[in-house]
């Protein structure tokens, strides 16, 4: 396997427990039932967050992000912050765990009375599972870099299916990354409905060009932290950013490229279809912003201890 969420299997996962709804079970005991909906019609939303030295990083973001998406899709999660909070603790207690972890927190509708998509079938509870693993990025990733590939798969309007949302449903996303892997791509890039490069499926794009970090304007594209994080140390370290619509050809001219998210962090980018970079990777920008993004992660544990 590659891609921006590449990592090593880890024999400590085996043993962990999953929190649902309360009660913190075996991982082969964790089971939901075939009426809920978010295994009926990927109705639910959810976050990925990183333990870092301690912390979790940039939770309280993480944490708006998920009440936002979940008063969209008007799904009650049936949990205030300090108790979602407080279930993050638990299940990180009991794994013992204190670094080098990534947590998939999420919340379906519920169980419903029919199996079909009308959200007033949910029986009115919430499903709640946290799920936490000892996982890291690939560090190879950082010289070998991924290899993307613009697939004929489009980003979609808000008033189709907005991407900023963190929805359970995945399918346009998994049918883009298929096409490039069929491709021999480890990630598709996407463009957004009017042709202008928008994201990656997985993940956020950027690249640089005369020296100029691009990425798009926001509106087709995930409404990611690391993103947000990355805008901002470019405008806090004299970094030359645009956010902006720009053209396929304008990556194929680039010097750098690069995808953020929160499990991966800043991951380089080697080729975009078949065109590779001459720059060693990481390359000089995308080497400074990582090493600032890094300096950003320990300055979130100095502040929560």
């Amino acid at each position: 396997m590659s891609g921006s969420q590449d990592f090593s299997i880890d024999a400590r996962n085996a043993s962990t427990l999953v929190y649902i709804n309360g009660l913190l079970v075996a991982r082969n005991d964790a089971k939901i039932s075939i009426f809920d909906g978010g295994f009926v019609v990927g109705d639910g939303v959810w976050e990925g967050v990183r333990l870092h030295k301690g912390t979790l990083l940039f939770l309280d973001q993480h944490l708006e992000r998920l009440y936002w998406g979940a008063a969209r899709i008007q799904l009650e999660i049936g949990l205030d912050r300090k108790q979602l909070i407080d279930a993050l603790d638990r299940t990180l207690a009991a794994n013992r765990m204190q670094d080098g972890v990534h947590i998939r927190l999420m919340v379906t509708r519920g169980e419903k009375t029919a199996l079909n998509q009308d959200p007033r079938n949910a029986l009115g509870t919430a499903t709640v599972i946290i799920v936490a693993e000892f996982k890291v990025p690939d560090p190879s990733l950082a010289t070998r870099g991924l290899k993307l590939y613009t697939t004929s798969i489009r980003c979609s309007p808000a008033n189709m299916f907005d991407m900023r949302l963190n929805s359970h449903s995945r399918l346009n996303l998994i049918s883009a990354l298929l096409e490039a892997i069929n491709a021999g791509a480890d990630e598709a890039l996407m463009l957004d409905p009017n042709g202008y490069v928008s994201s990656c499926n997985a993940t956020n794009f950027f690249c640089v060009r005369n020296g100029e970090v691009l990425t798009s304007s926001g509106e087709f594209c995930f409404h990611g932290v690391t993103r947000a994080n990355v805008i901002q140390l470019c405008r806090q370290n004299d970094i030359k950013i645009r956010l902006s619509n720009f053209d396929q050809s304008d990556t194929y001219d680039a010097e750098e490229a690069f995808v953020t998210g929160t499990f991966g962090g800043i991951t380089p980018v080697s080729e975009i279809d078949g065109r590779r970079f001459k720059t060693e990777l990481p390359g000089p920008v995308t080497q400074r912003l990582r090493s600032l993004y890094e300096t950003l992660k320990d300055s979130q544990v100095l502040v929560t201890r």
